[in-house]
């Protein structure tokens, strides 16, 4: 026994950090497919808990039948086998079950349990079989186990820092799936018999091999076009594609989703409701000051300066890599008439002595889904606070008007008018359609008084105003709040 002196604490203590940093991985493989909304972390977190909770409950009981260093070799080995398998089954069964479950809800859950469960079920019968091994004295029994479960959970504590503050961003997820393996592997080596000892000796030579390959990958898939990213708030991925009128266009999706778009040979906006934006020159003709919440690839920034040349904007984008990524791959330059604040909007609203003329709105976090803490009634109140007195918020909300698909919007709307004395609604792609999800653009005015809807001698202008949504909004959803701000499930019955 004595040469397994503290192989034990070092193996509950390698595999305790490997669960967490399995667990935030997991965020990141899931994202680009589902989201990273509630549901999507209910998903993950709930099935890897339950996953633990049976392997510590079929541990303890394997151990007290056979109690050896070999069978512990052995699980800690399959394991490793298991997040290995996750990194070449991911992406076609998400993209699997992304198209065949529109639930989210559902479709994450299932890819929580092929993917995370056989991992973390054999990382729970760690702890309870190292235990076993470890307990020869019945007066010290309760110290041993007390002492090999702290080692554990420090593990998870010193895997959840350094995944989140360095890992992730640093290595990426296909990356920290292979170290992981590699770790796993190298443990069960280090407690192993010598059976199967060539056979593992075999894993971890293909795992390291495997890193070195990643690698690789990453770099050819730079070169061709795709960009894949892990960063401290998001995966993101950059990719040029060629659209039905023939136009090159790139494109960067911050988990999975379109955030921003560029024509590769012009500087015209592509998404349509970032053109809706321009309505600010009509509501607020004498704008000179502005601030957007949301970046991503500053296409409607960029444009911005082209058209208001006597004008500023100060952008909030709570990711650095994303502006980062904006200036190598969006031609986002330095202007100073520009300026970025890396952090989230609403910190930046609460804090903020600046006064704006317009507040545009496009952030997003998942699953077309405005951050909570922008919807609700104590950040609209200090949209208002920081416009000036003829002020214009200009939202952009992914949702339809009427119906179940309609909640979050009219929730919106209910919170806006509590604050705001003129709300109207412009809906992008079907300004005739309330049933349809769809851009819809929120005008917001600071002034009071009914406001015309005058001509502009702009006929670009003038369409956007054509689309105004004249029939009545429903006054059926609560008004939300800090406290209560449901919105992922109010999304949810959107898309």
């Amino acid at each position: 026994m004595k040469k397994h002196k503290y192989v034990l604490e070092a193996a509950v203590f390698v595999c305790g950090a490997v669960v967490m940093v399995f667990e935030l991985v997991g965020s990141r493989i899931l994202g680009p497919y589902f989201g990273t909304s509630i549901f999507v972390w209910t998903s993950l977190i709930g099935i890897i808990l339950g996953s633990l909770s049976l392997g510590y409950y079929y541990g303890g009981r394997v151990a007290d039948e056979n109690p050896n260093y070999k069978n512990l070799a052995m699980i800690i080995f399959f394991s490793a086998i298991f997040i290995g398998l996750t990194l070449f089954i991911k992406d076609p069964l998400l993209l699997f079950l992304q198209t065949n479950f529109a639930d989210v809800k559902v479709g994450s859950a299932i890819g929580a349990v092929i993917l995370f469960l056989p991992t973390s079920f054999l990382l729970g019968m760690v702890s309870p079989y190292a235990v076993k091994l470890k307990v020869d004295n019945l007066e010290t029994s309760g110290s041993t186990v007390g002492d090999l479960y702290a080692i554990s959970t420090a593990g998870s504590i010193i895997g959840t820092f350094l995944s989140g503050f360095y890992l992730i961003p640093q290595f990426g997820t296909n990356r920290l799936l292979v170290m992981m393996t590699i770790a796993l592997v190298a443990v069960s080596l280090a407690i192993s018999a010598k059976k199967d000892f060539k056979l593992r000796i075999v894993a971890l030579l293909l795992a390291v091999v495997a890193l070195g390959t990643v690698d690789k990958v990453a770099f050819i898939s730079d070169k061709d076009g795709l960009v894949d990213v892990d960063t401290p708030y998001s995966r993101i991925w950059i990719y040029d594609y060629t659209s039905n009128a023939k136009v090159k266009i790139r494109k960067m999706g911050i988990n999975n989703e379109n955030h921003s778009s560029m024509f590769l040979n012009s500087d015209e906006l592509v998404n349509e409701y970032t053109k809706y934006y321009h309505l600010a020159g009509y509501f607020k003709p004498d704008l000179k000051k502005t601030l957007m919440l949301g970046g991503a690839g500053y296409s409607f920034p960029k444009d911005y300066l082209l058209k208001y040349p006597d004008a500023t904007m100060d952008v909030v984008e709570i990711d650095p890599k994303v502006t980062e990524l904006a200036k190598k791959y969006f031609n986002l330059k330095d202007d100073p008439r520009l300026k970025i604040y890396h952090e989230d909007g609403r910190v930046y609203l609460n804090k903020t002595q600046e006064k704006y003329d317009v507040i545009f709105g496009d952030a997003f976090g998942s699953r077309y889904s405005i951050p909570y803490q922008l919807t609700t009634k104590e950040a609209v109140r200090k949209n208002y606070d920081v416009l000036n007195d003829d002020g214009v918020v200009i939202l952009n909300i992914i949702s339809a008007i009427e119906g179940d698909g309609g909640q979050f919007l009219r929730a919106e709307y209910a919170t806006y008018k509590s604050i705001f004395p003129q709300v109207y609604f412009f809906p992008v792609q079907k300004p005739g359609d309330g049933e349809s999800h769809q851009n819809v653009i929120l005008v917001a005015l600071k002034k009071d008084g009914q406001h015309p809807f005058v001509d502009s001698g702009d006929r670009d202008i003038d369409a956007y105003l054509g689309h105004r949504w004249k029939k009545d909004i429903d006054m059926d959803m609560p008004v939300l709040t800090d406290d209560y701000a449901p919105v992922d499930y109010y999304i949810s019955k959107a898309i």
